[in-house]
């Protein structure tokens, strides 16, 4: 039995810098990690790639070969690898010992409705692979209401397709306010509270009021499912790293020995029981948020008291 983190979201978001950061804080615990590049559009890679979709097949080779665009040539790449899943199984056979993080490609289309990914990934759990998909959403979406409930349906309908243990992480938190202020504290975004909140601000857009009813029904889908929360992650801090570690072993089942143990407390230099929780919304918020400036400011009778 192999487990494995299946890294997945939109371009941009943070899934190779991911893999890179923690294949490094995962080994200094004592963890033996190998990387999984399944990108073929990713040509300049910050970690050495134990198994490379590169070797098999290029987005630039088909582009080049059968006149494709790149996202027909990446969905044609993944296409091509799940009826090559024998060259997969034997690079992936030699690394069994290993724990994997699988960098996969940042096309949405693959993981909402295209099937490539999901049926490799259902091969993957027939050869005892123990998963668990983390999906990376860029944090500042948070600043705009209308692209929040995007990112929300995104990660909703990723959940439903590919079937695993899910993890949803706002990437780049430490950069989360750098499009905007938020409109509600932090815990707003990642538990997704009420989004009759988010609404109003909807309202308040000339283009976006006349959506209202469509709006309303694509809130009304998200609330209705409630699968859609979200784990913090600054890829620098490891304490932030170590938060999402937690949260991904717990889903796939992964338990650690007494030395991976001993050796997290030394990494962190302080003691880490089971019961310790790391950098919690409250924490997020007081280290990278501007409190004094934040939308909706002594507004709480409009705005369902979220705002500070």
């Amino acid at each position: 039995m192999a487990f494995a983190q299946i890294v997945i979201g939109p371009p941009g978001s943070g899934k190779t810098t991911y893999c890179n950061g923690m294949k490094e804080f995962l080994t200094k615990i004592g963890r033996k990690v190998a990387i999984v590049n399944l990108d073929p559009a990713n040509d300049v890679l910050p970690y050495e790639a134990a198994v490379d979709v590169s070797d098999l097949i290029t987005v630039d080779d088909v582009m080049d070969k059968l006149k494709l665009g790149p996202n027909g040539g990446l969905v044609y790449c993944m296409e091509y690898l799940e009826k090559n899943l024998d060259w997969l199984q034997g690079q992936l056979a030699k690394y069994q010992d290993h724990y994997m993080l699988i960098d996969c490609p940042g096309q949405v289309e693959l993981y909402t409705h295209h099937n490539s990914v999901k049926n490799i990934v259902t091969q993957l759990t027939k050869w005892n692979f123990k998963l668990v998909a983390v999906h990376l959403v860029d944090s500042h979406y948070c600043s705009d209401p209308s692209k929040f409930i995007a990112v929300l349906l995104t990660s909703l309908s990723t959940m439903l397709q590919m079937e695993l243990p899910h993890v949803n992480v706002l990437s780049k938190v430490d950069l989360i306010e750098s499009y905007g202020k938020l409109a509600f504290n932090l815990d707003y975004f990642t538990e997704v509270l009420d989004l009759q909140y988010l609404l109003q601000h909807l309202e308040g857009d000339p283009f976006l009021k006349k959506f209202k009813k469509m709006n309303e029904a694509l809130v009304g889908v998200i609330q209705d499912y409630s699968l859609v929360s979200f784990a913090t992650l600054n890829i620098q801090d490891k304490e932030s790293i170590l938060g999402v570690m937690k949260l991904v072993d717990k889903a796939n089942g992964y338990v650690f020995g007494d030395l991976e143990d001993r050796n997290m407390n030394a990494l962190m230099s302080c003691a880490v029981g089971a019961d310790f929780e790391y950098f919690k919304a409250a924490s997020v918020q007081e280290k990278y948020m501007d409190k004094t400036h934040r939308r909706g400011d002594g507004d709480d009778e409009d705005d369902g008291g979220m705002a500070t």
